[in-house]
């Protein structure tokens, strides 16, 4: 695999964390550095993490878990997607203000996790390509972390646009992200 394939593979892995970040950004106050950064970190964290596993466990554990990644993704975003969209229900102040988003460790845990889970088995095929993992997890982790920080940034400009339903917005993507997840490993 050459530098530019494995830079469209880290690109690719990067999207569902784009689409989350987006997500987080319709919920911050203010898009400051520090609001981008910590979903950048995270997500790029694990898009990095994940197919180094998947490198060193090879493909008898690709088996194990092919069967259940997608509905694992499906239930952590669903759930999260779920609390948002129950939130943006719950006015405060007349539902004029965007709620602050918390960046809570388990959250941002469990939203890294979903969005990586695929890496795993990428992972598995950089190790059939023989792909030098030293060199592609780092890579998909810093395309991911800058993927992402602009993908706060984006959700918050639209989010500053329409207020009242910036975190029903926000959980209905992670909902549909959940769903489509699921329905590409049931169907493919």
């Amino acid at each position: 695999m050459s530098l530019p394939e494995i830079i469209l593979v880290a690109v690719g892995l990067s999207i569902d964390a784009f689409a989350v970040s987006i997500s987080i950004g319709l919920s911050v106050q203010k898009a400051v550095l520090k609001e981008m950064v910590i979903p950048g970190l995270y997500f790029g964290f694990f898009q990095a993490l994940m197919p180094t596993i998947g490198y060193f466990l090879g493909i008898g554990f690709a088996d194990k878990i092919a069967g259940l990644d997608h509905w694992i993704a499906l239930a952590l975003l669903g759930f999260l997607g779920g609390k948002l969209i129950k939130e943006s229900f719950e006015k405060e102040d007349g539902g004029t203000e965007i709620r602050e988003y918390t960046f809570q460790v388990f959250r941002m845990l469990s939203l890294a996790v979903a969005t990586s889970i695929d890496a795993l088995a990428i992972g598995i095929a950089f190790a059939f390509f023989k792909v030098p993992i030293i060199m592609a997890a780092p890579l998909t982790g810093m395309i991911t972390f800058v993927i992402s920080m602009c993908g706060v940034k984006i959700g918050h400009i639209f989010g500053l646009k329409f207020k009242s339903k910036a975190e029903l917005a926000g959980g209905i993507v992670l909902v549909l992200l959940g769903i489509k997840i699921a329905v590409e490993h049931i169907l493919l």
